[in-house]
């Protein structure tokens, strides 16, 4: 299958040339086309900011929520059709900020769907503040004399939660991203792929030669060692990117729920049950 098959040819991109998201959105229709997923099949739901409008540019199925609540929506469509391939797409404002609590949970759950952050380490779409992965001593027309917080760190927070796959990319690797991708989605389970990405206008900082300077990749590293991907993950300098752990044994929050245990259709191919709804709907009444 060709990546083409994507294309939003009348799409109006909002994105500013040369920002990291475009090779986001490449290096996503490359993987999807890798693994032959029709877009009928495909769900994409993402928040507010830049990179929550990466769906709009996407063939597939949409679903644009609230600001940090995209993991809610996305949750709800996979407990009724789990057969959907449903990728989770938002920016570390959205996702790690305001979306903190459902980023926590979802990963408790263990929700079988892909969750792509856009980190650039800075609210795009608002003119520059901070975001909660901003470096410390970072400038904005906000934070004058510089941040002052320690950055939040999505991989340990994951791997700490049990996630059962966390990854780090660079958007500037379309390959590597790619491939990055591919895997995520294959796994059974919720799927973190935390991507730097460079906001070309608002982070002047975190630069594309910033990060190709203060990334590497992870060599010789045993994915299955918890461990051993904790302590990669509070990595700093320079930051490692690649799959830091992978444990596809954990059940998912799909097939814990009893209305699969003995009937895979998703809940639309059913037939109602008509007299059980209504004798429920009476019951409520006299409550």
């Amino acid at each position: 299958m060709k990546p083409e098959i994507y294309d939003m040819p009348d799409a109006d991109v909002a994105w500013c040339p040369g920002c990291g998201n475009f090779g986001i959105l490449k290096a996503l229709k490359m993987a999807l086309a890798d693994l032959e997923i029709e877009p009928e099949n495909l769900v994409l739901v993402s928040g507010i900011g830049q990179a929550g409008k990466l769906p709009h540019y996407l063939k597939g199925n949409v679903y644009n929520g609230l600001h940090g609540r995209s993991l809610s929506p996305a949750t709800g469509i996979k407990a009724v059709h789990p057969q959907l391939t449903v990728v989770d797409v938002s920016g570390d404002g959205c996702m790690y900020g305001e979306g903190g609590n459902h980023f926590l949970h979802t990963i408790r759950r263990n929700v079988n769907l892909t969750n792509l952050v856009h980190n650039n380490m800075v609210y795009g779409l608002t003119k520059g503040q901070a975001s909660p992965t901003s470096l410390r001593d970072f400038h904005t027309p906000l934070q004058v004399e510089g941040v002052f917080e320690e950055p939040f760190n999505p991989l340990s927070v994951a791997l700490a939660l049990g996630a059962g796959f966390v990854a780090r990319a660079f958007s500037g690797d379309i390959e590597r991203t790619r491939d990055i991708i591919k895997k995520a989605i294959l796994h059974k389970g919720y799927s973190l792929v935390d991507i730097f990405q460079p906001c070309v206008t608002f982070n002047r900082v975190n630069t594309y030669r910033w990060f190709r300077d203060n990334t590497y990749y992870l060599e010789d590293h045993n994915p299955s060692d918890r461990v051993e991907a904790f302590r990669r993950a509070i990595e700093t300098g320079p930051y490692p990117l690649g799959i830091f752990y992978q444990n596809p044994g954990k059940k998912t929050f799909e097939e814990n729920l009893s209305i699969y245990m003995e009937d895979e259709r998703p809940l639309h191919q059913r037939e109602i049950k008509r007299e059980a709804v209504r004798k429920l709907i009476q019951s409520k009444k006299k409550i």
